[in-house]
Formats: structure tokens, C-alpha cells, sequence
């Protein structure tokens, strides 16, 4: 589903009240219990248990959240549906269900599909599929050289003006720093986000795995912390000389938490993101038979699992992305050498996230900012708050609820995720987009 302001034809939207839960909404700094009633898909009155009774008539369908988070719905900005031409791994439609399990409203999808999305044909075809299988808000990502080569701008303004809310040529860094640099004049000037993957990959090469003891162990070839941080050293150089806003992907190293901080220090237009997969496992964790451990960048050391977790403490990492990557079984099932990068994780977010609420990292109200608010300033959309007259999507969530995570659970089409078979802590009890339920416990 598209960005709407209205619901879709034919719809019958109904007067709905969501009472008895605990209401958190950064975007207004609302930390209590309170009703929230909802009409024509926008959010248009809050009021107290007192006032209730007047509203229990039948032209309200009432959502009880009682023991229970109420705040605006998440928003990922690293997602890869893989769709077009990739659908034996995800669609548009399965990737939007599992966004929904996850309590994401609303997903930017990168643009590694088959073809890469380089031009506006291939956004209105993503924009178009999702009006008909998405339930959730879709927001394509435009690549910044044609077919992700490096070798040649794709037509950046093009595609913004069809749809795209930001540039990225995803898994792989512009080597190129010209074209960077005229990538990068180009975003200033239409005021979106260039969101990069930063690696040297002539020091990574062929790497599988974090460069450490364990990648020596296991006599795989490693992927050095110093290939993510000079490329982070590289695209913020080029940021600053162009004051363009510079997004960094799924920062994993202490180093590349010290540069992105020095430089916000310096008053640069820097946000970054952090993956619940790096600020919850470490290379120590990872099974060598299961390639689900696999992804880039790889989990790295202890140490900077606990440097993420203090740059996300420290407001240095500015929201949680998921980096959702769905591959195949038959794909995952090469070796740790032979298959691809990538993990599900649109329906883990949130329990992996409240670990750091529970670690004492972040409070919920933080961890509430980092998943929605923000996000939505970072990309410009309209969403990601539950301020009167806002649209209402909105996530209901039991912080508490505990469950052994299997594939019932998943509603990805693809199923690679270390943390199958494992317990979580923290359930998502409804989505509402637009002010309608469209995901209700599993369902």
C-alpha cells in the first residue's frame, strides 16, 4: 500500500477506540494510560477512564489493550523485499505480512531487485504491486548508479519523482568517489537521504565472517573491522564537502562508531542505524554449521556488540533498522562459504529491541523513537506519530509475552534467522494501518 490519505475504495471505516493501554509516543513525549479514539483513519481525541462510558455505544468497535503498549507504528528503513525478479526469496505481499507481524506500519524497500531499481518504470511497478498486495505503507529506495555497477549515475531525480524517498546502491559501496560526490549533490539538492553501505572492499575480498580468532578457527577468510570504517571515513568526507545528508547502513564496529560520533560533533548531516542482529549477537555466538549466522557486515566482537549497545545508549545511532534479507533454503544451505549474506528480521525487532530496554540501554520510550520517530524524520514521511489529526497507524505490543519463536511465527517467505527455535520476550498484538487492523495476533 501506498502512502494514502484516505482509506482504501470501498472501505468502511468504522469509529474505534483503543482504551486501557499504555500510551507512548515520543513524537509528543505521552508516557501514560490513556484512550485513544480513532475515525476516518485519523487519530482525532485522547481521553481518560472517567470519560469512557459516553463512548460505549455501538458506533465504536472498541480494542481493548489492557497490560499492553500503545505507540505509533514502526517504521524500517532497510528492507529488501526482492521483488521484481527475486520471488523465490520474498514478494511484495509476503514481505508486507511479515512487516505487519513485526508492527512496522511502514517499510523502505532497497533497490537490489532483478533488475536493480534504477529507474522510475521499475518504482511505479513496486509502488503499483504494493496498492494491490500491501497492507503496509511501501516506500521504494532508488539506486544511485545504474544497475548498482558503480560505473554510471542512474537517473536519481527521475526516480524521486516517481516515489523513491531516498538513494542507496545497498550492498554495494560507490567506489567511485566522482560519481559519490555528484550523488551526493544531487540528493542535497532534492533533499533526501543517501543511505550507504560502507565497505573497502579490497579489504574484505572474499571474507565470510568477522576477521578474528574464530575466523582463523574455522579457516575461513575473515572481513577486517577496518573495511567498514574507511569507507564510513570516506563517504563522510564527501558528505561534508556537499552538505548532503548521509545515512549509514547497519554500523558494526566500535571504530565506526567513534568516526560517525566525531563527526556529528563537527555539526555534520550524519544519522546512522544499527541491526538488532549486531547489538544482540557477537562472533562468539555463531555456529559455524548454520549459515544463518551469515550476513555483511558479519557479527563482530564482543567488544563492539557492547560499543553498539553504548552508541545506541549515547544517541550516536540514531534509529534500529532490520536489514531484513530473506534467502531461500535451498541458498542458505550451500555451507558458511557458499551462501548468500543475510538474515530475516522484520518479526524479531521487536523483542531483540526490549533487550536493550531490559539491559537498561534504553528505556521504552526510547526504544519507541529509534523504531518509529525518527525513522520518519529521517525519511521525510508522514508518519510516526500519534498526535490528533495524524493518520493512525499504530502498534499494540505485549512487552512481556514470552514464546519460543518457530516458523509459525514467520510470516517471511523465507525462514533465515539464527534466532529460530530460540525464546523471545515481547509480542506484537496488533497492527493498525490507516486506522484498521491488519495484523491481530498471528493472524
Amino acid at each position: 500500500m501506498v502512502q494514502t490519505n484516505s482509506p482504501p475504495k470501498g472501505f468502511i471505516i468504522m469509529r474505534t477506540l483503543i482504551v486501557n493501554g499504555r500510551v507512548l509516543d515520543p513524537s509528543q513525549k505521552l508516557n501514560k494510560k490513556i484512550n485513544i479514539e480513532l475515525n476516518n483513519n485519523k487519530i482525532v481525541n485522547f481521553f481518560s477512564n472517567s470519560k469512557k462510558a459516553k463512548y460505549n455505544n455501538k458506533t465504536f468497535k472498541i480494542i481493548d489493550a489492557k497490560g499492553k503498549i500503545v505507540s505509533p507504528g514502526f517504521i524500517d528503513l532497510h528492507v529488501h523485499l526482492r521483488d521484481p525478479g527475486l520471488k523465490h526469496k520474498e514478494t511484495i505481499k509476503t514481505g508486507s505480512l511479515a512487516a505487519a507481524a513485526g508492527g512496522f506500519t511502514s517499510i523502505a524497500c532497497m533497490p537490489n531487485t532483478y533488475p536493480p531499481n534504477d529507474n522510475s518504470k521499475i518504482t511505479k511497478y513496486i509502488l503499483n504491486t504494493a496498492d494491490k498486495d500491501s497492507k503496509v505503507n511501501i516506500y521504494p529506495i532508488g539506486a544511485i548508479t545504474k544497475k548498482q555497477l558503480g560505473k554510471e549515475l542512474a537517473n536519481i531525480e527521475q526516480n524521486i519523482n516517481a516515489g523513491c524517498i531516498a538513494i542507496s546502491d545497498d550492498g554495494f559501496p560507490v567506489t567511485n568517489s566522482k560519481l559519490l560526490y555528484e550523488a551526493m549533490t544531487i540528493s542535497k539538492k532534492l533533499g533526501v537521504p543517501v543511505i550507504s553501505h560502507c565497505e573497502e572492499c579490497s579489504l574484505s575480498k572474499d571474507g565470510v565472517m568477522n576477521e578474528s580468532k574464530f575466523s582463523k578457527k574455522f579457516n575461513l577468510p575473515g572481513i577486517p573491522n577496518s573495511s567498514e570504517e574507511l569507507g564510513i571515513l570516506r563517504d563522510i568526507f564527501i558528505a561534508e564537502y556537499t552538505h548532503a545528508h548521509l545515512h549509514i547502513c547497519h554500523v558494526s564496529t566500535r571504530g565506526s562508531i567513534e568516526i560517525i560520533r566525531n563527526a556529528k560533533k563537527r555539526g555534520l548531516n550524519i544519522t546512522c542505524e544499527a541491526t538488532p542482529h549486531h547489538f544482540n549477537l557477537c562472533d562468539e555466538d555463531i555456529d559455524i554449521k548454520n549459515p544463518d549466522f551469515k550476513m555483511n557486515p558479519p557479527l563482530r566482537s564482543y567488544d563492539d556488540m557492547v560499543a553498539i549497545r553504548n552508541g545506541i545508549k549515547d544517541g550516536t545511532i540514531d534509529i534500529i533498522a532490520t536489514d531484513h534479507a530473506p534467502h531461500s533454503k535451498k541458498e542458505k544451505s550451500l555451507g558458511f562459504l557458499k551462501s548468500p549474506f543475510g538474515i530475516i528480521g522484520l518479526e524479531t525487532a521487536l523483542p531483540l529491541s526490549l533487550n536493550l530496554v531490559r539491559e537498561k540501554y534504553l528505556n521504552l520510550q526510547q526504544m519507541i523513537n529509534m523504531l518509529s520517530c525518527i525513522p520518519a524524520k529521517i525519511s521525510k514521511i508522514n508518519r510516526g506519530t500519534l498526535k490528533k489529526g495524524s493518520i493512525a497507524d499504530i502498534v499494540i505490543f505485549d512487552e512481556k509475552k514470552k514464546y519460543k519463536l518457530t516458523s509459525d511465527f514467520i510470516w517471511s517467505k523465507s525462514i533465515n534467522t539464527p534466532f529460530i527455535n530460540k525464546t523471545l520476550i515481547g509480542m506484537v498484538d496488533k497492527t493498525i494501518v490507516d486506522g484498521n487492523v491488519i495484523f491481530e495476533n498471528r493472524k
